[in-house]
């Protein structure tokens, strides 16, 4: 059955702000539905136009663009909570793919309701913004870390930043996270070659900050994997639901 908007776990999570009774009863019309996915299931294919926009209820999943060459560039690893499909809504087409890679919910919304959400509701619309700025700041620092890091400092910040996100959204069980990822994914998202992320890896684990095995992702301590990855831990900034 779909979950009624009054009823979302997720808005009972800190990192997300809260909704006034007014903001839910838009919600619960600007909602059509829900979808469930496998793993593996293309969401959004990048030069496509879908006609809806959709927030992760539950799983996980990944944003990349494709090279002429066949090269991949994966862009950010998707959350419960991210709003997918936005870019369509005011673009008119996908610039990029999105992709399941675990088994995912996903909540439905109209593409044509966000010029009411825009009309009725600015503080909603300017959500929309925030969350568009959010992933130009990530990108950017993204790019930093891509050009200036060494390898073991891009994945030490990667894992820093998955497990701080994971946290936020209550995904950690005995110091546990899932990572429904292939190494191949990291490697995409950073810039490396598959065997030199493996030897990164082996080597964090060698020094035993982080293990990342059958699907889950330890760290024995983040204050110094953050220290090695050359970055302050920002934590999760409280962040819109919609």
């Amino acid at each position: 059955m779909a979950v009624d908007c009054s009823n979302c776990p997720l808005r009972e999570l800190d990192v997300f702000m809260a909704f006034s009774a007014e903001e839910i009863r838009f919600m619960e019309r600007f909602k059509v539905g829900e979808l469930n996915i496998d793993a593996g299931t293309t969401i959004l294919l990048e030069g496509s136009n879908s006609p809806q926009l959709f927030t992760v209820l539950k799983g996980q999943g990944l944003r990349y663009k494709l090279l002429e060459d066949g090269r991949r560039q994966v862009l950010n690893f998707v959350f419960p909570g991210d709003l997918i499909g936005l870019q369509a809504g005011i673009m008119g087409e996908m610039g990029h793919s999105v992709e399941a890679t675990s088994q995912m919910s996903l909540c439905v919304f109209d593409r044509g309701g966000i010029w009411s959400l825009f009309k009725s509701y600015p503080e909603r619309a300017y959500d929309l913004t925030w969350l568009a700025a959010s992933e130009e700041h990530f990108l950017g620092e993204t790019l930093a870390v891509v050009g200036q890091r060494t390898a073991i400092q891009a994945v030490a910040w990667a894992l820093v930043r998955l497990y701080e996100r994971a946290g936020s959204l209550g995904m950690l069980k005995n110091g546990n996270m899932p990572l429904p990822y292939r190494q191949q994914d990291l490697a995409d998202a950073l810039g490396l070659s598959l065997v030199h992320t493996n030897k990164t890896l082996a080597r964090l684990r060698d020094l035993q900050l982080a293990n990342w095995t059958e699907g889950e992702l330890h760290i024995n301590d983040i204050e110094k994997l953050a220290e090695l990855a050359v970055s302050a831990r920002e934590g999760e900034r409280r962040r819109p639901l919609l």
